[in-house]
């Protein structure tokens, strides 16, 4: 639904649960492993791992590789409940699972502790042919390296990152003092919301305290109630257009020089919808924006413009949407 002047005020925003809905912890984690691109835009992860046994018999939730060859330790609670009811508290737990992730020195040590359990576990998601999990996970561990130059950073420092419906002040007290100890954490809050008669899941970054971003992710029912007494819900995503979209339209294009908003000597030439060239090095987008301001994260959309224009690929990308609902409205 577009809102406009004339319906907005008769839709009603209705903040909702994960446990009103019968979501569960293990949802929200299902969905994330298929879908993390959500929670981090434009910064491409592999999974490698769910559900991590540790030495000490406890599972770490989702684990991931970065663009940079880091190791991203995802832990994910359904809500401040569960936060409250552990025994340890939330950052500490990642902690000690990050602090473990340390000890993997090369990428078979990866493969054979973690991703080939992940291959052999979810093997319909993966076309293996004739070869074994190991080897199946080894060619696209080193295929992801290659492709992002980061062989020889392969797990030089760990990530974190925590996901819930609310945090504590405590929680984000702690994280606050880590990230400004140089710890690389942050915190991501997702929470349900019904809009009109839809479901969606508000996903909002509270620390650290940048451009916080807002995508609105659609709950759908999975079995109609008439077909089951209690409603399965499953989650879809739904989210403003990305890079390779605004390269389809021809707002960004090969070549074109790109700067941050306020930012001197923030040049980068565009190669791909992925990639830019920065002071002679290929990264993403959003490495480029981390490099030129030195923040842990940012918004890309929010701060990059094309050279000499007034407006950010944010506002650009909006005006083009709006340019397409006037059009497909001029047809009916």
């Amino acid at each position: 639904m577009v809102l406009t002047k004339a319906n907005i005020h008769e839709i009603e925003i209705v903040g909702k649960s994960f446990k009103s809905l019968s979501l569960k912890e293990n949802d929200i984690e299902e969905f994330l492993r298929t879908n993390i691109d959500v929670i981090l835009e434009d910064e491409n992860l592999l999974i490698v791992g769910r559900q991590v046994k540790t030495k000490e018999s406890s599972r770490s939730d989702l684990t991931a590789v970065d663009e940079d060859g880091n190791l991203v330790l995802i832990e994910i609670k359904r809500d401040l409940d569960d936060i409250k009811s552990r025994k340890e508290p939330f950052e500490i737990q990642a902690i000690r699972y990050a602090a473990s992730y340390a000890k993997i020195k090369t990428t078979e040590e990866l493969v054979e502790k973690i991703f080939a359990g992940y291959i052999d576990k979810y093997k319909d998601e993966f076309e293996r042919g004739e070869l074994t999990a190991y080897e199946k996970a080894t060619r696209i561990l080193n295929s992801f390296l290659e492709k992002n130059n980061a062989i020889k950073t392969f797990n030089k420092k760990q990530r974190i990152i925590l996901i819930a419906s609310s945090f504590d002040p405590q929680t984000l007290s702690a994280v606050a003092w880590l990230i400004s100890n140089n710890v690389d954490i942050c915190c991501f809050a997702l929470s349900p919301l019904e809009i009109g008669s839809q479901l969606f899941i508000d996903i909002n970054r509270i620390l650290p305290p940048l451009a916080l971003e807002n995508f609105y992710v659609e709950i759908e029912d999975k079995v109609k109630s008439s077909e089951s007494d209690s409603q399965a819900k499953t989650i879809t995503r739904t989210y403003l257009p990305r890079m390779d979209k605004l390269f389809e339209w021809g707002i960004v294009k090969k070549n074109d020089i790109v700067v941050l908003k306020g930012f001197d000597s923030s040049e980068a030439t565009v190669i791909d919808y992925k990639r830019v060239e920065y002071n002679g090095k290929r990264m993403s987008f959003n490495r480029w924006g981390e490099k030129v301001t030195g923040w842990s994260a940012i918004s890309i959309y929010e701060w990059a413009m094309i050279k000499d224009s007034e407006k950010t690929l944010d506002q650009l990308r909006r005006e083009k949407l709006e340019e397409l609902q006037g059009e497909n409205e001029a047809m009916f």
